[in-house]
């Protein structure tokens, strides 16, 4: 599925393969965001008792960092929205890495290419 990213000592690859590993990683982050959706969801819905759509309202406010909508009256429901918002905050840095593995690694790879052209310098 995924395709491997080229090592140091090969040529940077070409920008369709760019593209479509970009796409693949934002597949992937999309994967990421319906999963933990459906997590909160189902928990706040569970544990919260609140309605399905209150449920993914207060799911995606917390996977967001805008906090809760509802407040939560059980002792359950508030050690779900707790374990929830941990897992969010872990989430939310999972999805900003993924995405940005491709463009963080070409921009890598192409300064390591040029470095590679150009020695260095002995300095005296």
């Amino acid at each position: 599925m995924f395709a491997h990213l080229e090592r140091k000592h090969q040529p940077l690859a070409p920008l369709s393969v760019f593209f479509r590993r970009v796409g693949w990683h934002v597949l992937l982050t999309v994967a990421i965001v319906v999963v933990s959706l459906t997590i909160g969801t189902l928990g706040y819905h569970h544990f919260g008792a609140i309605g399905w759509v209150d449920g993914l309202l207060n799911a995606a406010m917390i996977l967001t960092g805008m906090g809760p909508v509802d407040k939560m009256e059980s002792t359950e429901g508030k050690l779900f929205a707790t374990f929830y918002a941990l897992y969010s905050g872990v989430a939310f840095l999972t999805m900003t890495a993924v995405i940005l593995t491709p463009v963080y690694h070409r921009f890598l790879h192409h300064f390591h290419l040029e470095t590679e052209d150009n020695p260095k310098r002995s300095r005296s």
